[in-house]
């Protein structure tokens, strides 16, 4: 837990922290495995990557920041979980804390997935989180709550 961060609708995730001598507050990323800058929507991609963690999801088959191209544009979905075979699951947007939820954080994840294609999508600011499950078709249905990663 890190005094300086607010307290997220998540479970707590045993984060590691660091304050260089002249830097920003860094945190050690579950999945890179390397240290980055502390900054509010990281603690929520943190506490997101815990959680999928948690519901089965290994740390080494997710991607941060994964790169795709959207309309010959590069862009960069936060996370996407994947199976231990590879086949994307959940796609996430993650948002800091103070930035509330609306249709352009929605609308920026289900654009993402005309590349991914993956049947989760999660936007969430670490406080409130909104889950759909998509069809073969695309249409969404709201979810209370992630999918566990398939058994192998």
């Amino acid at each position: 837990m890190d005094a300086s961060m607010p307290t997220l609708q998540l479970p707590d995730a045993p984060l590691q922290t660091q304050q260089p001598e002249h830097g920003k507050r860094e945190v050690l990323c579950l999945a890179r495995k390397k240290w980055v800058v502390l900054e509010p929507e990281e603690w929520v991609r943190q506490h997101v990557l815990h959680h999928l963690s948690q519901l089965g999801y290994p740390l080494g088959c997710m991607s941060v920041e994964h790169q795709l191209t959207l309309n010959g544009m590069a862009r960069r979905a936060d996370i996407v979980a994947f199976t231990p075979d590879g086949t994307p699951r959940i796609l996430v947007e993650c948002k800091a804390p103070n930035i509330k939820l609306n249709q352009d954080a929605v609308t920026q994840a289900a654009r993402y997935n005309l590349v991914l294609k993956v049947p989760v999508l999660l936007v969430t600011n670490g406080i409130h989180h909104a889950a759909f499950g998509l069809d073969e078709k695309g249409s969404a249905s709201p979810l209370t709550q992630l999918p566990r990663c398939p058994e192998r």
